[in-house]
């Protein structure tokens, strides 16, 4: 109620300051209308006296015998019973005038205001105290047939009152002010009623504040406004909900991602990104510190800000947007970085991780080239000695025994190599979806050194097993028995003789146990250490062919052991030799 009141009184002053100045703009146009009116009248009266006694002159012959003392006979017969007449001739000698029975007394008229105008222009007028009589006049004077003539009244109240505008009407306007004031009060009353409710409306929708969308506005223009403001409102109010449920959905999405997505104005501004945007770019930059806005400074980056350099002033059109791709390595991982630019000249920037994708790729490339060459020397020697033999038909038989038994060592190699790849392979597609079950690891690690035991004889190694019977692994099974197989075949192999075997278990948490396994044999130098787990990735490129060795063997135990969710690391063991620590879930 405070603001509909302050509102309409506020609407009828700024209504009557407005309407006041209307009327006195009004008043003082009409004022001076009807005054010049008046004027434009003395001067009409003033100028039939003038050429009534001009006529009267001429028709006399008064000019010619100067015998103007006549004209006071004229003068008797008009209706102004204050009238004074005067005749000057052009040089300003006052040849007759009716108040003054000696004209020749009077000074020349040449410089009175009223001759002067009237020598400029048609006639002259002017209000002023007569210095002959000491009395005021109204001066109204022509030149004509040579001769000024001037007609006066005395200026007293009546001519005064005369010359002044009507001011009656002053009362009827400031009457009808009253009236549309009054009818001004009662409309404001409805109108600020609309208002008030548009008021309300606006400061609750401003302060984020509830409102009844089902209230009525009055039925007028303003309440029609209102309604549709509201319904406006309402429509945009569902539209904005709307908006935040898809937001909401879009942010979820982005944060689903595996890939950093961020969008840009066309003035390089950040409008949205996810939290994934931020952590790649921080790796790819390699400084933690960098924000996105610094995003186009970075030197990973420039192609990026060149390609949207290039598309700034151009429009783009069509379905197919513009979009550049290229890769970038830091710190051995591979990132893909992708840009679109949009219609309007915004644009995203999607950075992905493409590091195992990458290294998968590097890694059969590696494989592929590797697995060639490793099967190149047995199928060679295969030939060879088949050829051999079937060249030679005469050749001695303890000959082609020799050439059979290299040849079938050779298609073991080749079989034993095919087997450790298929192992890979497995490990790699199995994943997290290998069948599991309760492994006992002492059961496992004996079974593995009896397939060894005639070459651990052979060599006089020892082998020292110190793991309790309670130590029970999950996993899976033929996986558990690949890592200690191909970790005692490495070790039978190129540890040396009369070299001793441990494996032992000294640690264990909640999750894991934690295995050692190491030999006291030869070692293998520590530069080697940051790739000993490669495939087929040799400390002596000849040795392991002559040993039997396919060069998979760590690269299984790598796999195997990091399928179990652990991790295995390698070290020189303190007294010589090579220690293995590794991690298999409990």
């Amino acid at each position: 109620m405070l603001f509909r009141s302050s509102f309409r009184n506020n609407l009828l002053l700024i209504y009557s300051v407005v309407f006041l100045i209307f009327i006195a703009m009004m008043l003082f146009y009409l004022y001076k209308r009807e005054k010049n009116y008046r004027i434009e009248t003395l001067n009409a009266e003033l100028h039939n006296v003038v050429k009534i006694t001009d006529n009267y002159i001429n028709a006399n012959a008064i000019d010619l015998n100067a015998d103007f003392i006549r004209i006071d006979s004229l003068v008797k017969l008009f209706p102004q019973s204050n009238l004074r007449l005067t005749i000057v001739d052009n040089l300003g000698n006052v040849l007759y005038d009716s108040s003054i029975p000696d004209a020749s007394e009077l000074d020349n008229h040449k410089n009175r205001s009223e001759i002067i105008e009237a020598s400029k222009n048609r006639f002259g007028a002017s209000i002023r105290e007569s210095e002959s009589t000491g009395k005021p006049y109204y001066y109204y004077a022509e030149l004509i047939n040579g001769r000024y003539m001037r007609a006066a009244v005395i200026y007293d109240a009546a001519v005064d009152n005369f010359l002044t505008g009507n001011k009656n009407f002053l009362l009827v306007v400031l009457t009808a002010f009253l009236l549309v004031w009054i009818a001004i009060l009662f409309i404001t009353n409805k109108f600020s009623e609309s208002i008030t409710k548009l008021r309300d409306f606006a400061q609750s929708v401003g302060q984020n504040k509830p409102y009844d969308t089902a209230q009525k506005f009055p039925k007028n223009e303003i309440g029609f406004i209102g309604e549709e403001i509201l319904a406006i409102y309402n429509n945009l109010l569902h539209t904005k909900n709307d908006l935040a449920n898809e937001r909401e959905k879009l942010f979820r999405h982005l944060d689903a991602l595996n890939e950093g997505v961020a969008f840009f104005s066309k003035e390089r501004e950040l409008m949205l990104k996810n939290d994934y945007f931020t952590q790649l770019l921080n790796i790819i930059s390699g400084d933690l510190r960098v924000f996105i806005p610094n995003l186009f400074d970075i030197a990973e980056f420039n192609e990026i800000a060149d390609f949207i350099e290039k598309y700034q002033n151009e429009e783009i059109t069509g379905a197919e947007l513009p979009k550049i791709e290229y890769q970038v390595s830091t710190g051995g991982r591979f990132f893909r970085v992708r840009c679109v630019i949009f219609n309007d000249k915004s644009f995203e920037v999607v950075l992905s991780d493409i590091t195992k994708l990458a290294k998968s790729k590097l890694i059969k490339q590696q494989m592929t080239s590797n697995i060639a060459h490793e099967l190149k020397t047995p199928v060679a020697s295969v030939k060879g000695y088949i050829e051999t033999l079937i060249n030679n038909e005469d050749i001695e038989r303890d000959k082609q025994r020799y050439f059979l038994e290299r040849t079938l060592a050779q298609t073991d190699r080749l079989a034993e190599l095919i087997n450790d790849i298929a192992v890979l392979n497995k490990i790699e597609e199995t994943n997290a979806g290998y069948n599991t079950e309760k492994i006992s690891v002492k059961k496992v690690v004996k079974e593995a050194i009896d397939n060894f035991k005639s070459a651990i004889d052979a060599k006089k190694m020892k082998v020292e097993i110190n793991i309790g019977n309670n130590v029970v692994t999950s996993g899976n099974k033929s996986l558990i028995f690949s890592i200690f197989q191909n970790l005692i075949e490495n070790a039978v192999n190129y540890s040396g003789d009369e070299s001793t075997i441990r494996v032992f278990v000294y640690n264990e948490d909640k999750k894991f146990y934690h295995f050692s396994f190491s030999d006291d044999g030869i070692g293998i130098p520590e530069e080697h250490f940051s790739r000993i787990f490669e495939r087929f990735y040799r400390v002596d490129s000849g040795r392991s062919r002559k040993s039997g060795g396919t060069g998979l063997g760590l690269a299984i135990v790598k796999n195997a052991v990091t399928l179990h969710r652990g991790e295995i690391s390698i070290r020189k063991r303190a007294g010589g030799g090579t220690e293995f620590l590794f991690a298999l879930p409990k």
